[in-house]
């Protein structure tokens, strides 16, 4: 199996970056060839024949996960001392900006979008966001993060974006994306915000979902594997079985080898299995193949537990590396049914699905901390001065 240190930059714009200390067991970009990968998945679905094998391998998988982050064992699930501020109304959905402490003095930056009329409890949906890095084009702020938080929240739910490392207004205090142990804290703060969700007033605890595309992606089945509270996933232009993500928030420590393990990005997204899951692959990038290598393959643990109906594709060939307006139409149904969601809510007189009463808001909404709300005194204020 042979490393590539080159894959279609244009493609993924979040910079490569090799950590040459754990490179025997970094698997990075494309570190497969697209044949490579596909062999890989036939060999493992070969050796695994049923389900007791398959749980057997996928606890080794998520160990891996957990060890190669260096979140094995767990750190201390410290307060969280919630700050909720500028709560805004659009219509029949509200808008609050959020900080939390996912550790001493870390805090994790975002916006809870919410039903504004909730009827009993309601679930909840985390929205990890890309790494598309243009000042103007950027992290949670993008149309395309608050067009579907704020529809997912007129359909019912509780809808959390939250800045990745480095992303953010956390930027200007000194953090950096491209850091060692980025993967870490990255993955160590979705964790976190799952327990944030589990606090909140309504919340069905048991209609937890994720979706994110690119490095969201990646942090979508990261998460939805490791952590157990996650019902619905939609993991969006990222499972590939020779692409192993592009920059140090996806691939930049050991999660995907060991000593004892080799495994892919498709393993780790069949971690879920049995729980509904829906993967979205397009023509222009790294999930090309999704139709006829990853997603047969996901097909197949899923039949190992009789519920391949609960994996499904959504394979637009002409499509390219985004959560653009086809993915997203994809998506709001599949979180409807498995969510319980009213998709009647974003639904014109023909039955079309619309994001027309979404409310696009301007990057100075979002902020937490400002001259009148400045960041406390103690906070962490780069990647360096983490305490675990």
């Amino acid at each position: 199996m042979k490393r590539k240190l080159s894959y279609l930059i244009v493609l993924f714009p979040c910079m490569l970056t090799y950590v040459f200390g754990q490179q025997n067991n970094l698997c990075q970009g494309d570190y497969y060839t697209e044949e490579e990968g596909a062999q890989a998945l036939k060999q493992t679905e070969q050796r695994i024949t049923t389900k007791q094998q398959w749980e057997d391998y996928a606890d080794v998988i998520r160990e891996g996960i957990l060890t190669g982050a260096e979140l094995n064992p767990m750190p201390a699930r410290t307060q969280l001392n919630v700050i909720r501020k500028d709560y805004r109304r659009y219509g029949d959905y509200i808008v609050e900006n959020i900080a939390f402490e996912s550790l001493p003095g870390v805090f994790v930056t975002g916006s809870l979008y919410s039903p504004a009329n909730p009827k009993g409890k309601i679930a909840g949906v985390l929205s990890p966001h890309g790494h598309w890095p243009k000042p103007d084009d950027y992290g949670r702020y993008r149309a395309d993060v608050q067009k579907r938080a704020a529809a997912l929240a007129l359909m019912g739910a509780y809808v959390f974006t939250y800045d990745m490392v480095g992303y953010g207004e956390m930027v200007d205090y000194g953090w950096e994306h491209n850091h060692p142990k980025t993967l870490k804290l990255q993955l160590w703060n979705s964790i976190r915000a799952v327990d944030f969700m589990m606090t909140l007033d309504k919340i069905d605890k048991n209609r937890i979902g994720v979706t994110g595309a690119s490095g969201g992606g990646t942090q979508a089945f990261l998460l939805a594997a490791v952590d157990s509270r996650i019902d619905v996933s939609v993991p969006t232009v990222m499972v590939s079985a020779h692409f192993f993500g592009g920059c140090v928030g996806e691939s930049g420590m050991p999660i995907h080898k060991s000593d004892h393990h080799q495994t892919n990005n498709v393993e780790i997204a069949s971690c879920f299995a049995p729980k509904p899951q829906l993967i979205i692959s397009d023509g222009g990038d790294w999930t090309k193949n999704n139709p006829k290598v990853e997603y047969p393959f996901m097909q197949y643990i899923y039949s190992l537990y009789g519920k391949k109906e609960n994996i499904q594709n959504v394979h637009l060939p002409d499509d390219v590396h985004d959560y653009g307006i086809n993915k997203r139409l994809a998506m709001y149904p599949f979180m409807a049914e498995h969510l319980k969601l009213k998709l009647k809510n974003i639904q014109d007189e023909n039955g079309n699905i619309t994001e027309a009463n979404v409310v696009i808001e301007d990057y100075a909404n979002f902020r937490m901390f400002n001259d009148d709300f400045p960041l406390p005194d103690y906070a962490v204020k780069s990647n360096d001065k983490v305490v675990w």
